[in-house]
């Protein structure tokens, strides 16, 4: 191919100007056929009805089986980067080999139309990155350095094709794990295009059993009206291109297998009119979309309906609280199949994204199989020729299976052109993706003979041991793994790719290391590593990729981490990141290393490029603040030593003012940090705890956040935890910042204005919190009985503090074990007498006061208080005469008694 390049090259340099322009052209035009063939071939079907070799290749090579064979391997093995390898028994490769030496020659780049080569280049480099068994940092570094050159091309296209370049850059940035940016094109895309979609509620029924409507998610959604329909089209969206409708005027589509449940309907059964109220506000739903029926939605265009499925596609479920759940994005894929005319390409696309979605429902789980069968066959049947000279190609065709669906008619089926129109946007997986798809979905089921045929006949030896694996046979996988890598004394004629059950070949026994390496080696390396929990496989991964395949430094780096040698685990997930700078997991991993590591700076750094790359990672937040607060203040800003003073000196001996240094600068940015990651992940109490803890040491305190932030503890722990879900220390310090700083209210204030009028912001949101979330929890605590005390005594109620002094002295009593006069019951006797004299304090105080409230106003709070406070000293001496006789406590105690005799 490379000589192909370079005669083209050649030819292109030595011509005159204007035939040089022509040749470009052609050439140009040679690329994208290529890679249209390729893909054809690969992807889409029909298939190719001539044969690529005998076009590209000389006579005397495509007549030899041995030769053609050769070049083929030799060309796949060219396509691996960094490390990683395609798969090897790609059928036409020499097409997509061509297409690629011709669109990154910058030589044959055309710079009068160098938008349009780059676009190019970006496609055929995707689709590359798409054919690697792992994403490669060097391709990816193209790819977007191409996207950021051509960001400006965007402003100059017309509506129609910008939103095709947003939606491929939406799938691009899906791809690499981009999916905020690329919901962002997506939401630019639909503005072009004049589309407009909500994911709502309406009432309906989903069982053939249920009797009341209820609430079911639907995606309502409609384009832009277009002249050819007989309506104005919207301000500024260019009218569908005829190339558009025609592509929906496909009579027949890809098959659709019915649900057959005996539960479940085929589809939701919507309400009918009259108007439904849905669950979105009418603020948050156009008029347009509020008066569908959602049953009987107007059909899509193409391009709207690939948004629908970028939606679905860029949604990430790592968590519930993080973007849609699986139940929310089948209303996607369901709005698109509801169009019966879609182009074929997108209806198999959105067959394929629901099968996706249902198979982790046990009532839908066999519908998603089976139809995921019928996307496999259809691709199969599509993309292999009946008959082909090519004897090169057998391997390939020996691995296409028999269907098990009835193959169509060739005038059931789409043509290449229709096929072909949006798969840059749709970026569909190929043939042996899709059935290595398959192969996954029987393993989850459990149906692990069916998954090793499917993997063993398209010789995907790694997923063989891997399978394996899963089922507790890593003798058979490391044997599997070994004999693609090493050799033994084996007889002459052994399949070494092939592990038969009756081979008693040990693993130890496959330890001489093959001179020609498959070009997966470096990912069978470390699966090797994996398997055998061996550094040295990964370091000989690392070897054989000529130091660029990050996973061997990863899989490095979690080994040294786990065996507790941190500084080679920082050094080699450094390495890693110096190939591919782009991962978010090597930088987090990093970061926990440092952290370990007391390297406060250097995990501050790191948990912030991890941040950068996935800004909605709660976990990274909540580790940077944890670094943060281990930072000692700076000394100095740009490098400046104030002295402490906040001046310093030029030579001439004037003074200038030097900005102060901020002892608290770190503790602030670890507090915005950690409620960032509150705000990510409110479900995790530990992230919780630790905005508390870094919040009470600002000064001053965040009294507000504070207390938001002890709410949420309560809400989250509350049931299990009980009062211990309370940080008494904090609350004892907002209470005292409260009397010190409000003024106490006016015993004849009304209860409700005093709580909902008067008193706004903090000191309502602190009184709430006590009395509708803590007090409801105090079980045996009697400092919170106690705090709740002093905020009643502050509100200017009597009663509600008296009682809670009761309440703390009875929790104080009811402790096991004081009155036993040991010498480890000491405290708790201690809490009894201090608990028995605030009481009586208490009664003293309180029990003259008038009561507050409606209820007996006007009324004494304790008549008999005197009474009381003399049963409550003689009832704890007479528990403590046998323990604590002859104790400075019962003394006091006594004291006090008698002062109340006196009295």
């Amino acid at each position: 191919m490379e000589q192909i390049v370079l005669r083209a090259q050649a030819l292109v340099e030595s011509k005159e100007a204007s035939a040089r322009q022509n040749l470009l052209e052609e050439l140009h035009g040679i690329a994208t056929a290529s890679l249209d063939s390729f893909l054809q071939s690969n992807v889409t079907g029909p298939p190719l009805t001539w044969n690529p070799a005998d076009v590209l290749f000389p006579k005397e090579i495509c007549r030899s089986e041995e030769k053609l064979r050769n070049i083929r391997r030799d060309l796949i093995r060219s396509l691996s980067v960094d490390g990683g390898a395609v798969y090897k028994l790609i059928p036409n490769v020499e097409l997509f080999c061509l297409a690629k030496c011709l669109l990154n020659n910058t030589t044959l780049g055309r710079p009068e139309s160098s938008a349009r080569y780059r676009w190019d280049r970006v496609t055929v480099n995707f689709w590359h990155q798409n054919l690697l068994s792992e994403h490669a940092a060097s391709l990816q570094e193209s790819i977007y350095r191409d996207l950021d050159i051509l960001e400006h091309d965007l402003s100059q296209q017309d509506p129609n094709e910008k939103a095709r370049r947003l939606i491929q850059r939406a799938t691009i940035h899906t791809q690499h794990g981009f999916d905020q940016k690329a919901r962002e094109d997506l939401a630019r895309a639909m503005t072009e295009t004049g589309f407009d979609f909500k994911l709502t509620g309406r009432l309906g029924k989903r069982t053939k059993y249920q009797e009341k409507d209820l609430s079911q998610l639907v995606v309502l959604a409609k384009s832009a009206d277009s002249v050819e329909n007989g309506t104005a089209a919207k301000p500024g969206v260019q009218p569908i291109s005829p190339a558009d409708l025609s592509s929906k005027g496909t009579t027949f589509k890809p098959q659709h297998l019915d649900l057959n449940d005996d539960t479940l309907l085929e589809s939701i059964a919507f309400s009918k009119p009259p108007s439904q109220p849905s669950l979105s506000s009418e603020a948050d739903i156009s008029p347009a979309l509020a008066a569908l029926d959602p049953s009987n939605q107007p059909a899509l265009q193409p391009l709207d309906s690939i948004i629908l499925l970028a939606y679905a596609s860029s949604i990430t479920n790592t968590s519930p609280s993080d973007g849609l759940t699986r139940e929310e994005t089948l209303p996607y894929a369901l709005r698109v199949l509801q169009d019966g005319d879609s182009n074929w390409q997108i209806y198999t696309q959105g067959l394929l994204v629901r099968s996706r979605i249902e198979g982790y429902k046990s009532r839908t789980v066999e519908r998603s199989v089976l139809q995921l069968q019928a996307l496999v066959d259809q691709v199969i049947v599509e993309t292999t020729p009946a008959t082909s000279g090519d004897q090169s190609q057998r391997e390939t065709q020996d691995a296409a299976p028999s269907t098990f669906f009835p193959k169509p008619k060739p005038s059931e089926s789409a043509s290449a052109s229709e096929r072909l129109r949006y798969l840059t946007q749709l970026a569909s997986p190929t043939r042996w993706e899709l059935e290595a798809e398959l192969a996954s979905r029987w393993v989850s089921l459990g149906g692990l003979r069916t998954a090793l045929e499917i993997y063993e006949r398209l010789q995907m030896w790694a997923e063989v041991a891997l399978c394996w694996a899963a089922n507790d046979r890593e003798d058979k996988a490391r044997r599997i793994i070994r004999r693609q890598l090493y050799a033994s004394n084996s007889p002459p004629g052994a399949n070494p790719a092939i592990d038969d059950e009756d081979d008693d070949t040990k693993p130890e026994d496959l330890n001489i290391e093959l001179h020609v390496l498959p070009a997966d080696a470096p990912r069978l390396f470390c699966i090797l590593g994996d398997l055998e929990n061996s550094p040295s496989a990964y370091q000989r991964a690392w070897e054989v990729s000529s130091q660029r395949y990050a996973r061997a430094q990863r899989s490095l780096g979690k080994y040294y981490f786990t065996h507790g040698d941190l500084r080679s685990a920082d050094t080699a997930y450094a390495k890693a990141l110096k190939v591919n700078a782009l991962n978010h997991s090597t930088w987090f991993s990093l970061g926990c290393v440092r952290l370990q590591l007391e390297d406060w700076p250097g995990a501050v750094e790191a948990f912030a490029r991890a941040i950068q790359i996935e800004e909605q990672d709660a976990e990274s937040w909540s580790n940077m603040a944890a670094a943060l607060i281990q930072l000692t203040p700076d000394n100095s800003i740009n490098g400046a030593d104030p002295g402490g003073k906040g001046r310093d000196d030029h030579e001439d001996g004037t003074a200038v003012n030097m900005p102060k240094r901020d002892p608290q600068k770190h503790i602030r940015e670890a507090f915005i940090a950690l409620k960032r990651a509150a705000a990510l992940k409110r479900d995790s109490y530990r992230i919780w705890q630790n905005l508390l803890n870094v919040a009470v040491k600002l000064s001053p305190p965040p009294y507000a956040d504070i207390i938001v932030v002890q709410t949420r503890l309560i809400e989250l722990q509350g049931k299990s935890e009980g009062e211990k879900s309370v940080d008494v220390e904090v609350m004892e310090g907002l209470v005292a910042h409260l009397v010190a700083t409000c003024p106490p209210a006016p015993a004849e204030e009304d209860e409700v204005v005093e709580e909902k009028t008067r008193r706004p912001g903090f000191e309502r949101m602190l009184i709430e919190l006590v009395q509708n979330k803590i007090t409801p929890l105090i079980t045996s605590s009697r400092r919170l009985w106690l705090l709740t005390a002093k905020l009643s005594l502050h509100l200017q109620k009597p009663l509600a503090t008296l009682q809670a002094y009761e309440k703390a002295w009875r929790v104080t009593l009811n402790q096991p074990g004081w009155e036993s006069g040991t010498k480890e019951s000491k405290g708790l006797w201690r809490d009894v007498v201090d608990a028995t004299e605030d009481l009586v304090d208490a009664y003293e105080s309180l029990g003259a006061r008038t009561r507050e409230g409606r209820m007996g106003e006007g009324e004494l709070v304790a008549k008999d208080w005197r009474f009381k406070a003399r049963s409550a000293v003689r009832g704890v001496l007479g528990r403590a005469k046998e323990g604590w006789e002859g104790d400075e406590g019962v003394e006091r105690l006594r004291n006090r008694l008698g002062e109340l005799r006196a009295e």
